[in-house]
């Protein structure tokens, strides 16, 4: 088996893992939502399939694309997002995974096309500040992908109008953390609608809040 070959292998095992932990989390149901991570070092991305159950997938289901989207490796159809995926990372080379989920709250954001304001710190700390609604575009789309980069521009989350979450970060599992947190804060956000309002954080303190999570936070 040649260096490639066991990347991308590797890359494979990881978004089967991811899945299992993100169906088990609630953020999607049934085959919903997908994954994708850049393969290390080279032009390929491994994406999960299109309309497989999470349980179901194992590692060799798992589609190896380069960054036109010719499947390199894989007997299975990529998810049809994989427009997408290429779009962010073709864009974005600070981007080395995404994780696209259809959780709940979220959801509500996405129909209702409504942000999720910059009020939380561990939000603002992981995706930079608010997470801002793409323009709606129909799944699958040339259209889906350029509007998620606009909207996605320095963040590391976008609320999908009409569809859902997606999240963009520099691994999968730090990507599988982003959404988890977006989720959590959608929720707490229509809780504190219902409360009265949402006080936000202000600028300066976002911008410090994300710099100590950038260069200071953690081991």
């Amino acid at each position: 088996m040649n260096i490639i070959k066991i990347k991308y292998e590797q890359i494979r095992e990881e978004i089967v893992q991811i899945g299992k932990e993100m169906l088990n989390s609630s953020l999607v149901v049934g085959t919903w939502g997908n994954i994708s991570a850049r393969v290390p070092n080279e032009d390929y991305i491994a994406i999960t399939p299109s309309g497989v159950d999470y349980n179901s997938i194992d590692a060799r289901g798992i589609v190896v694309m380069d960054m036109d989207g010719d499947i390199v490796e894989g007997d299975t159809k990529p998810s049809i997002e994989y427009g997408l995926h290429l779009a962010i990372y073709n864009n974005r080379e600070d981007v080395n995974a995404i994780v696209h989920t259809h959780s709940t709250y979220c959801t509500a954001m996405a129909i209702a096309r409504k942000p999720i304001p910059g009020a939380c710190e561990d939000l603002v700390q992981i995706v930079g500040g608010d997470v801002r609604v793409s323009t709606y575009a129909l799944p699958g789309t040339v259209e889906l992908g350029a509007n998620t980069v606009k909207a996605l521009e320095d963040r590391n989350a976008v609320i999908l109008a009409n569809h859902g979450c997606l999240g963009a970060g520099k691994s999968l599992k730090e990507t599988l953390k982003i959404v988890n947190v977006v989720e959590k804060s959608a929720q707490a956000t229509i809780f504190a609608q219902l409360m009265g309002g949402v006080v936000e954080l202000s600028q300066g303190d976002i911008d410090i809040m994300r710099d100590f999570y950038l260069n200071k936070y953690g081991q």
